[in-house]
């Protein structure tokens, strides 16, 4: 069967094969359209003759009716004996007559018609006294043919098939509309169209919106079928982006050891491309890029950022899903959740591993350390940078009664705020534990610094030097924490 042979196919092929299919309805609905304006024509044609018909039978029978006045007055001065002459002068002829004699003497052919005589074309323009009548019609190429009174229409019935033109036309593009549903169901069978990768399912919908507008372009209405099986398949796409984006980033976290990864060029260009405001994936790489070295820190606007490598991947899928939005603004709305469960999951995720120390079992960490925590908060703030920015590109891609929607990156900025937060705090708390139980053990005696603070101050410099790179200047100090020890140290 042809659809059998048409699965055959691999997908440039078919591919190729529906772009001739789109082109062949094209071309089918423009001739439909050019056949329909010709037939419309006419039957504005007869129309408006029809209305001049009548208009000319009005003016006749007001000619007739001025003849059979001034017919009356005459046989009326002859019955009394009277000349014509004698009653009126050449000059006193009522203004009637007179245009009537006129008339007469300048149009031999505006005499009152009747059933019994055959007159001048002129004159039964729509109808004649034959058995079989007939009138004379003028096509717009300007042939001349005779149509009998059972095939005329009314004016009614013309005006109605005036308006019904318009429907068969709906109906043309309705019905190549379900052709083309047709042959995309029998190609999406196995799942094939879920399985095209972004570039292909991209290129598809394109072909498919372009020929959506090209019909509505010609006939002037939405066929909602073709748009809504594209939407349908739209609907699978996103999914199967979606589950296969989130199973590669729980796989890189269930892998993550937590430790500050190099930048490679590529990514670098990514967030420098983003900055620049614009969200889109990087080009390939080019020789220059690879002989460029990976660096230590990912430089986003002037800030030094120590990441793992499952952020520097994470934000590579963050902005395939605003690329794909950009390629494909019907699934704008639904790739706004997948992002934001995606984002969530992230969070979550790195939550559950770092502060609740499940990487202890997942990737065999022997502890959580103060460089650990650091850096997972860190990675937090490289992920906040950018909500506001994704945020602002969606925003630009909804309608106004979805802007409810946006209510999402509010809630996940919230969610990651307390997340390092939490970890701020896990932080300080480290530091509380260590400086109270070295100052539990303190007396105020000789020598000067005593041992208690030579501990004291090497574990603060090995604090700071763990977090010194990873965090912000602002985010490393610990002198007031060890200040208030000391105070409160002193004071007992």
């Amino acid at each position: 069967r042809l659809a059998d042979q048409m699965r055959m196919m691999n997908f440039p092929q078919w591919f190729d094969l529906l772009k001739n299919i789109f082109s062949k309805l094209t071309i089918f609905l423009k001739r439909i359209k050019a056949t329909l304006n010709t037939i419309r024509s006419v039957v504005f044609l007869v129309l408006d003759k029809n209305q001049k018909t009548r208009d000319l039978e009005d003016t006749l029978q007001k000619n007739s009716a001025k003849d059979s006045t001034v017919d009356t007055e005459v046989a009326y001065l002859t019955h009394e004996g009277m000349f014509i002459s004698d009653a009126f002068s050449e000059g006193d002829l009522p203004p009637v007559a007179a245009d009537t004699t006129s008339q007469r003497n300048t149009s031999p052919n505006s005499e009152p018609c009747s059933s019994d005589s055959i007159s001048e074309p002129e004159c039964t323009t729509d109808s004649s006294s034959s058995k079989e009548q007939t009138s004379s019609s003028v096509t717009p190429g300007g042939v001349e043919m005779m149509i009998s009174d059972d095939m005329k229409l009314t004016d009614l019935e013309l005006v109605r098939l005036a308006n019904n033109i318009q429907e068969l036309l709906y109906n043309a593009s309705d019905i190549c509309h379900d052709r083309s549903v047709k042959f995309l169901m029998a190609r999406a069978k196995d799942g094939f169209l879920e399985k095209l990768n972004s570039n292909e399912f991209v290129a598809l919908s394109r072909l498919m919106e372009g020929f959506i507008l090209d019909t509505e372009q010609i006939c002037g209405r939405k066929s909602m079928s073709l748009r809504g099986a594209l939407q349908s398949q739209a609907n699978r796409f996103v999914n199967r982006f979606h589950e296969e984006r989130k199973t590669k980033l729980s796989l890189l976290l269930d892998n993550e050891r937590w430790k500050q990864a190099e930048v490679p060029a590529e990514f670098q260009d990514l967030v420098d491309s983003v900055s620049d405001g614009r969200i889109s994936l990087p080009e390939k790489k080019t020789a220059a890029t690879e002989e460029r070295k990976p660096t230590e820190f990912l430089i986003v606007e002037g800030q030094k950022y120590a990441t793992v490598g499952t952020v520097l991947l994470l934000i590579r899928i963050i902005l395939e899903y605003c690329q794909c939005v950009d390629n494909i603004p019907s699934i704008t709305t639904d790739m706004l959740t997948r992002l934001s469960d995606l984002l969530k999951y992230f969070n979550s995720r790195s939550c559950q591993l770092v502060l609740g120390a499940g990487a202890l079992q997942v990737v065999g960490l022997k502890t959580i350390t103060t460089k650990n925590l650091a850096l997972s908060s860190r990675c937090l703030q490289l992920i906040v940078h950018y909500i506001p920015i994704i945020r602002a590109h969606f925003e630009a891609r909804l309608q106004p009664k979805q802007f409810s929607m946006l209510r999402h990156f509010d809630h996940i900025m919230k969610d990651y705020h307390d997340h390092i937060a939490e970890i701020s705090a896990k932080l300080v708390a480290i530091m509380d534990s260590l400086f109270d139980k070295l100052l539990s053990k303190y007396e105020v005696k000789a020598p000067v610094p005593s041992a208690c603070f030579r501990n004291i101050c090497k574990q603060m410099a090995k604090m700071h030097e763990a977090i010194y790179d990873l965090l912000p200047e602002e985010q490393t100090q610990v002198n007031a924490i060890f200040e208030i020890h000391v105070t409160t140290s002193l004071a007992n």
